[in-house]
């Protein structure tokens, strides 16, 4: 009876065999977009100009249907003695640093997800949840995020944010770069409403000479860095500052982009992904044998 049983289940894991090879015989590769255009746009920011009026916020909680108070509330300068990073709630905040020596006039810098060339959370992600777009844009898709949050801890920014308060299909929010709208040929939403010109919008190529043209003009107003050419190996998102980035809680980071290992292995795995069902059935398969040769030998046992 029990070589019977065993034949039986041969039989049985021959089947899920077939059906595992049958399965990975057509790779179900989960790897995102990854793209690096050379016409890719970007956003040079010149923290000397903006005045952490915070219209940006409002803007960006408006164009992604986020809670908004009225545009006037955002007058409240009192948010600005506390630092803040963006969250699931809001996408972008302006930060504000005290004058300092020289400086007549407090620095206001505005904070969101820096759009990297070579984005850690691509690499990161093990189901192709975020990807690169070809005009720079860096985005997740829900419709593949399993929540596992590697983004979170891959960024260098730390900027995703997961939603721990929603109970139902919680997201991973950041700054989408205002795909939705970009790709219209709209501006950004925070780029279009900044009174002050402190965003501009266009090719990142193009962005990084004007931002190097600015430098060379006002050498006393500005440090001899844009932020975000070389680190991690570029972002969208570039800076100009008139002190230190380091003071205004800009990141050190190395020109170097973020460790991409991950994305080999990780990617690897789902290139020839095995559906669950198929490894359950597996693991009920075992389950079952071992069930069986139990009842066998109990049953050999007691006929003794």
């Amino acid at each position: 009876m029990a070589n019977q049983s065993r034949r039986n289940f041969l039989k049985t894991s021959a089947l899920i065999g077939a059906g595992l090879t049958g399965v990975s015989s057509k790779p179900a590769k989960a790897a995102p977009n990854n793209i690096l255009d050379e016409n890719r746009m970007g956003v040079l920011v010149d923290t000397t100009v903006c005045i952490g009026c915070r219209k940006c916020e409002w803007a960006c909680k408006t164009a992604h249907n986020l809670s908004a108070q009225s545009i006037e509330s955002y007058n409240d300068r009192s948010v600005f003695k506390n630092m803040r990073r963006p969250d699931d709630k809001t996408l972008t905040v302006v930060n504000e640093y005290a004058a300092k020596g020289d400086d007549q006039f407090p620095v206001d810098v505005k904070v969101q997800c820096m759009h990297c060339d070579k984005p850690a959370c691509v690499s990161a992600c093990i189901v192709g949840a975020f990807s690169k777009e070809k005009n720079g844009s860096v985005i997740w898709n829900g419709d593949r995020c399993i929540g596992c949050r590697y983004c979170m801890v891959a960024c260098p920014f730390q900027v995703p944010a997961f939603e721990y308060g929603k109970a139902i299909q919680p997201e991973v929010r950041k700054c989408d770069f205002c795909f939705d709208r970009t790709k219209d040929g709209k501006l950004p939403a925070c780029v279009e409403i900044c009174p002050m010109e402190v965003l501009t919008y266009g090719r990142r190529e193009e962005l990084i000479d004007l931002a190097h043209q600015k430098i060379s003009l006002y050498p006393d107003r500005y440090v001899n860095n844009v932020y975000g050419e070389h680190e991690v190996g570029g972002t969208s998102w570039l800076y100009l500052a008139g002190r230190d980035f380091h003071e205004l809680q800009f990141p050190k980071l190395g020109t170097n982009p973020a460790p991409g290992v991950s994305e080999a292995i990780q990617h690897g795995i789902f290139a020839y992904f095995v559906p669950p069902i198929a490894l359950y059935a597996l693991f009920g398969g075992v389950m079952w044998l071992n069930k069986n040769r139990k009842q066998d030998e109990h049953k050999e046992a007691n006929h003794e």
